[in-house]
């Protein structure tokens, strides 16, 4: 991604979205599914493999012996008991697998971190992201694609500030994981809230209604007849997005809307890893319960030549 693509996702939307003006655009941030698989561990571990450890990740123990894959485990489990007490619990579970399933994330920052530490001391100032982001634009005062440069620096000066938690106006990898990808930290929800707002409230009063909450998703373009969509959509606004029915979204309801409670499903997959995994059933997980249960946690040649036997068995 270009720096200018970077600067027009961050400012313009939370997400690069390109639609037709009949397509649907969708603001709402879901968690996306631990894996592609079919839960069930009568037929094989696959499902708990992807969640446990990235469905990319996942496939390279397939390719290693099971006294390879106890072993790596071995080291994975020392990272996951973040506290050092000996003792992996649901919490460490559900943050570490919760982290694998970010791994998207985490490699985005890195493929765009040396751009931007520019004195390469590892961290980023606002004064590095400024001048690489915006340095040649704002020496232009008439831009020719037409945007407010100055405008969108301000913005993103105040998600910048907001995911820099000790106020220092240099980011650390993780702060600089928050300002670049928001939705997936709890502290930054209110100024992806915020935004989402700033974006829709065309009127500016503070709240979104009806017409431009319909107006971000839909534009007609000369149509007169509007997709079934575009009524549910309406139907969805006045049922169930305007909680007190007053016309408008505030705060709250925009928050409800496009960061929904979903299913946690991080915290039931480290439960259920935990309960079949807990020899002493203490609520808690050794080094020895989880490389005794590998084959649930990781693959190796075996497990999948196994798999590669029922299959064929199945055939």
């Amino acid at each position: 991604m270009t720096i200018h693509q970077l600067l027009l996702c961050l400012s313009l939307s939370m997400v690069c979205i390109s639609s037709k003006p009949t397509e649907k655009k969708d603001r709402v941030h879901h968690d996306p599914q631990l894996s592609d698989k079919v839960h069930d561990d009568a037929q094989s571990f696959d499902y708990d493999h992807d969640a446990f450890l990235g469905a990319d990740e996942a496939k390279t123990f397939d390719q290693l012996t099971p006294e390879e894959s106890k072993e790596r485990l071995g080291m994975i489990v020392d990272k996951i008991d973040t506290d050092k007490d000996g003792f992996v619990t649901e919490g460490e579970l559900k943050a570490w697998i919760k982290k694998a399933q970010k791994k998207y994330v985490y490699d985005s920052v890195e493929r765009q971190w040396q751009e931007f530490d520019l004195n390469q001391d590892g961290f980023i100032s606002w004064d590095e992201y400024r001048n690489v982001t915006y340095g040649t634009y704002l020496d232009d005062p008439d831009p020719d694609d037409g945007f407010n440069y100055k405008q969108m620096m301000v913005r993103d000066e105040r998600r910048f500030k907001m995911a820099d938690k000790d106020g220092d106006l240099t980011a650390t990898k993780e702060e600089f994981t928050a300002f670049l990808h928001p939705e997936e930290y709890d502290y930054m929800k209110d100024i992806v809230v915020q935004e989402t707002m700033e974006d829709i409230d065309k009127n500016g009063d503070g709240f979104i209604d009806l017409e431009e909450y319909i107006g971000d998703m839909y534009s007609h373009d000369g149509d007169t007849d509007e997709p079934e969509w575009v009524k549910t959509e309406r139907e969805q606004f006045v049922e169930f997005r305007d909680k007190n029915r007053d016309g408008k979204m505030d705060k709250e309801e925009t928050k409800d809307w496009i960061l929904p409670s979903d299913y946690d499903h991080a915290e039931a997959e480290a439960r259920h890893l935990v309960y079949e995994s807990d020899q002493n059933k203490d609520g808690k997980l050794t080094k020895e319960e989880i490389v005794d249960k590998y084959d649930l946690f990781v693959g190796s040649q075996a497990t999948d030549f196994g798999e590669a036997l029922v299959r064929h068995d199945e055939f």
